[in-house]
């Protein structure tokens, strides 16, 4: 009896439907993934029978040939059911993820390998290649062809040199040509289901991009291997010319999984933990130092402190009053951004500043210093500045300007992951690509830019509620994102204009206290000055005491571009923040999500003048149960946000 279930439960997840097809199923039968070798090999996918992927392909071209190519004969296949439970070092949503999928691997004769996996969220193939010698790597070419007249969220670039900060533009899949490059994430609406498409497990290898190909079709395109580069200031390493060929590699290795994942709901896009589970296992073998936690941050608000008596700026006392608010208020983490090296060199100290002395004034009030460094100026200086910062009692670094995900950027990445490890210094990446995997390899990588945060409202117009409402549906699916949220200056849509030295959101106060549960960073900025924050004590109590990693996540209602309800738990208590774009929503907000037993609520919603003054707002405590219904009112780009503690 025994053998003939496992007997069915093989040709449900797996079919060979005639010589040249094979099939995949996700474990619960809604995805079916198809790979054909007719031709050199395409695959195609369907949910819940309809198709989303038509026949797509992929080749890559080394100097002995294309694989997979017409020529390459399959040797063997099998297939592999994988049900098990991960507990992230780290848990960005979920403390505790149930891992389901199954693998077909096809086994050529010419010392390759490709691996499609089938999970109930999405599909993902990657390449494995078994050859003795290091190989190169001359191209890499995937045509993603889409079923109906797709449209999408493009975050359109100008080329390979970019911090990955877009605006995700809404689309029709028409209207993007090979002149239209986008960095991944991408989404992409395919007969009415949402294909995220990314990459994780990127190492040794350059990051994938894609342009428009015609006929709903998008195709991949890398970035060339550098041969000349020129540095611009202190930062800016371009590349002025590359080599014919996109990687130098060994030839016995894994390449990157191509992930799309699938929902026909836009909740299940933030709720996935598909690219973290794709991603290489820890490789760090004590991880108890690592610390999530809150930091008060100086750039953004240029240091821009008041009622002391002291010059505020670059140099210790105002450091030390950073501290001091940090300490008040729970907060882990002061960073130190730019302004206290003198740039080019690392360890030549700007005058005013005293980084030990700071260090050892924070660890007496139980606070850790970040210090941030433009990546080119670490790597001249990286053995040394490790040792210097561990000997100070520095507890991470913020590492800028990469702007690059070439072979060798890719490499850096590892390396500083790696030598920060073993300094047990947490890294923050800026001026980054998207996180493809490296999260969950080194979990000391704890937060990442590569979006379009607040910053950018110090000089544009371009952060504002609808983006808000964007980006955790794309860019947030890859994972954590250092947005910086946070401002306690807050104006309308009509009042707001770009200030760099004095900045201000668009949107309501309560908007941006909602972005601290909405958006996942475990190392999560207060973007506005402690002087601010101080005025306005209220909202940072409630700000601190929400928790920067989580034990559940459940998206409650969700539209990309237009709103977001999420509610996070973590040990009995839960978090609600809700968004929503420039037009003013209402909501009913079940609590079917508590347990039983009685709650005590504390609310923060727009105030009824929020709309004329978007810093209004209005706080409520509540006692609530699982059978009762909050009602949601948000103004203009405003928000919603509430902490639900169980009484004891």
């Amino acid at each position: 009896m025994n053998r003939l279930i496992v007997l069915l439960t093989a040709i449900f997840l797996f079919n060979i439907t005639d010589a040249q097809d094979y099939t995949v199923f996700s474990p619960d039968g809604r995805i079916t993934l198809t790979v054909n070798t007719d031709e050199g090999v395409k695959w195609s996918v369907k949910l819940d029978g309809k198709q989303i992927i038509l026949p797509s392909s992929f080749e890559m071209e080394l100097p002995g040939g294309i694989i997979p190519g017409d020529n390459f004969k399959l040797r063997d296949h099998k297939i592999n059911m994988i049900d098990r439970v991960i507990r992230p070092v780290i848990p960005h949503k979920d403390s505790r993820i149930t891992e389901r999928y199954n693998e077909l691997t096809m086994i050529f004769r010419k010392d390759f390998e490709l691996h499609f996996r089938a999970y109930n969220d999405g599909v993902a193939y990657r390449i494995r290649t078994t050859m003795k010698d290091n190989m190169l790597v001359l191209k890499e070419k995937s045509v993603i062809n889409f079923a109906g007249n797709s449209t999408g969220w493009y975050p359109l670039e100008t080329s390979f040199m970019s911090h990955n900060e877009r605006t995700y533009i809404p689309f029709s899949m028409d209207t993007i040509g090979e002149q239209h490059l986008a960095s991944l994430p991408t989404l992409v609406r395919s007969n009415g289901v949402n294909v995220l498409i990314t990459e994780t497990a990127l190492e040794n290898y350059p990051g994938m991009w894609l342009r428009g190909a015609g006929n709903n079709s998008l195709i991949s395109v890398f970035p060339y291997y550098p041969e000349e580069e020129k540095l611009m200031r202190d930062r800016d390493l371009r590349v002025v010319s590359t080599m014919d060929f996109i990687a130098e590699t060994k030839g016995e290795r894994n390449f990157p999984w191509r992930v799309f994942l699938l929902s026909d709901n836009d909740a299940g896009l933030i709720e996935s933990n598909l690219t973290y589970l794709l991603s290489d296992s820890c490789r760090i073998d004590s991880t108890d130092w690592i610390k999530p936690g809150k930091v008060a941050w100086d750039w953004w608000n240029a240091n821009n402190i008041h009622g002391v008596d002291f010059r505020a700026g670059l140099n210790n006392e105002t450091y030390k009053y950073y501290i001091d608010f940090a300490s008040e208020n729970g907060i882990e983490y002061v960073i130190l951004d730019e302004g206290w090296y003198q740039l080019g060199d690392l360890l030549e100290i700007s005058p005013g500043f005293d980084i030990k002395e700071l260090c050892d004034y924070a660890a007496g009030k139980d606070v850790g210093i970040i210090l941030w460094a433009v990546w080119i100026t670490l790597e001249d200086l990286l053995e040394p500045a490790l040792a210097q910062f561990e000997e100070w009692g520095v507890k991470g670094i913020k590492v800028d300007f990469m702007q690059r995900d070439d072979q060798p950027v890719v490499e850096y990445y590892y390396k500083i992951a790696r030598k920060a490890a073993e300094h047990k210094l947490l890294v923050d990446f800026h001026g980054s690509y998207k996180p493809a995997g490296l999260r969950r390899t080194y979990p000391n990588v704890i937060t990442r830019e590569g979006v379009k945060g607040l910053e950018h409202n110090k000089w544009s117009r371009d952060v504002t509620p609808e983006h808000d409402v964007t980006i955790p549906f794309i860019r947030m699916v890859a994972g954590p994102m250092d947005y910086t949220p946070g401002a306690m200056v807050n104006l309308e849509r009509g009042n707001f204009n770009p200030m760099f030295t004095r900045p201000a959101s668009q949107g309501t106060r309560v908007h941006q206290m909602a972005l601290y549960i909405v958006f996942e960073s475990p190392l999560q900025m207060l973007a506005d000055n402690p002087s601010n924050y101080r005025r306005e004590q209220e909202c940072t109590d409630f700000i601190v005491k929400i928790p920067v990693t989580w034990d559940e996540t459940r998206v409650i209602g969700a539209a990309v571009g237009d709103y977001v309800i999420i509610a996070r738990r973590k040990g009995d208590s839960w978090y609600v923040g809700v968004l929503t774009d420039w037009n003013p929503r209402e909501f009913e907000l079940k609590l079917d999500f508590l347990d039983s037993g009685e709650y005590n609520a504390i609310i923060f919603e727009d105030g009824i003048n929020a709309d004329r003054y978007a810093a209004d707002y209005r706080r409520l405590e509540k006692t609530i149960s699982a059978s009762d219904v909050l009602n949601i009112k948000m103004a203009p780009g405003g928000g919603w946000a509430a902490i639900i503690e169980k009484r004891k």
